[in-house]
């Protein structure tokens, strides 16, 4: 999928209407993780760096249900946002109107205004083309740099979009570049790592990429679902009894097509779902009655590191373990180790995924660490995203 990005149209003395995810977590009017303010900022400085243009910012916060709320007021972020930029961020009173129609139109070269939170109106979540129309009058190019929301057919992630010249901003660029890489040329041996919970949630990334990969590593609870289909000892772990059929043709599909599915050898267990639960390590496959699969374990991970090690491509998305309890961490972030150690073009994406590389400070050794949360997982499932569609083609 090729888009036109900004460098692909003059922005030269043009309003640009920018859509961006700054849908930050905020507690007392203090922002607590200011990532995906930091990451919109190539964009924002190459708008603002062409000669004469201004800059129009639109996001969503939380879920205020079409009301506006305070306390998702998109206020502390145009405070973050000055910051960053060291140049006065304007925040508007509202995102449609005729105060903040008037506000775009007295912006100077080099302003930049943010709009309230585009969903303080129920008509953004509906895509409602009169409220999309209202949002387009306020700039004369559109720009979406928002790919977390662009799985979301919105006015202000799609419907904008068919009122102005639409292209991608820099972050969804690389999005498409990378996620659009693994899907349409990975290179061999290309690895996919799958964790969670539940094989439902991820029932499609597995059928989607299984013509495409060398080796499924599989963790997570979603493991135990199939190592009950193999016949193999579960206790007391989380299975997905109406899915049984479902890992039943996922297996024999990759046995078809050569596809190596590599399910936990040895396990960490406990007595209890609890974050109090002491571990227990299971030195095979089958898990003893009454007790609970949290994490693989070690010869597992051994495994895991020669086949990660060695991938060309690797995509992981979702922990291998019950990632939030720290005695049952050690999978996923050893599990981060191996990624980061791998030479090849490695994506992450998926929250807990995320959190470990960073948490061990190995998000710089990644090609590339999606802040699409389900809009990358959507992608890897082969959708066509609202929001990437909406987009002028090359």
């Amino acid at each position: 999928m090729r888009k036109k990005t900004i460098k692909d149209i003059n922005l030269q003395g043009k309003k640009v209407l920018c859509r961006v995810d700054f849908n930050v977590p905020i507690k007392d009017g203090r922002i607590g993780d200011d990532t995906r303010i930091r990451a919109a900022l190539d964009t924002i400085n190459y708008v603002l760096e062409q000669e004469g243009s201004c800059l129009i910012l639109m996001s969503h916060l939380g879920r205020p249900k079409g009301k506006a709320a305070p306390e998702h007021s998109l206020e502390p972020v145009a405070r973050r946002l000055s910051e960053l930029l060291g140049r006065e961020v304007i925040m508007a009173p509202d995102c449609v109107g005729p105060e903040v129609e008037k506000q775009a139109q007295a912006l100077r070269a080099g302003q930049v205004l943010l709009l309230e939170n585009v969903r303080f109106h129920k008509e953004e979540e509906a895509n409602d083309p009169q409220f999309a129309a209202r949002l387009a009058r306020l700039g004369e190019v559109y720009v979406n740099d928002a790919f977390g929301s662009a799985h979301r057919a919105h006015a202000s992630t799609e419907g904008v979009a068919h009122h102005l010249p639409a292209v991608a901003g820099f972050l969804m660029e690389k999005e498409i570049r990378f996620l659009g890489g693994v899907l349409e040329n990975p290179e061999k041996p290309f690895v996919a790592i799958i964790g969670g919970a539940k094989v439902s949630t991820k029932i499609a990334v597995l059928e989607s990429l299984l013509a495409r990969v060398s080796s499924f590593i599989i963790g997570g609870a979603m493991a135990y679902t199939f190592l009950k289909v193999l016949g193999h000892e579960v206790g007391a772990s989380m299975v997905e009894e109406d899915l049984l059929d479902t890992a039943r043709s996922l297996l024999d599909k990759a046995g078809k097509q050569g596809v190596e599915l590599l399910l936990p050898v040895d396990h960490l267990v406990a007595s209890e779902f609890s974050d109090q639960a002491r571990a227990e390590y299971i030195a095979e496959v089958d898990i003893p009655q009454g007790k609970i699969g949290m994490d693989v374990g070690r010869k597992t991970l051994e495994r895991n590191r020669g086949v990660i090690v060695a991938a060309k491509t690797l995509v992981w998305n979702g922990p291998l373990g019950v990632f939030e309890f720290p005695e049952f961490a050690q999978g996923t972030l050893e599990t981060a180790k191996a990624v980061s150690a791998c030479a090849g073009t490695t994506v992450i994406g998926g929250g807990d995924s995320v959190a470990a590389v960073k948490q061990f400070g190995l998000d710089d050794s990644i090609s590339h660490v999606s802040t699409g949360g389900g809009a990358s997982l959507e992608y890897l499932e082969g959708k066509v995203l609202p929001g990437i569609r909406a987009l002028q083609n090359t």
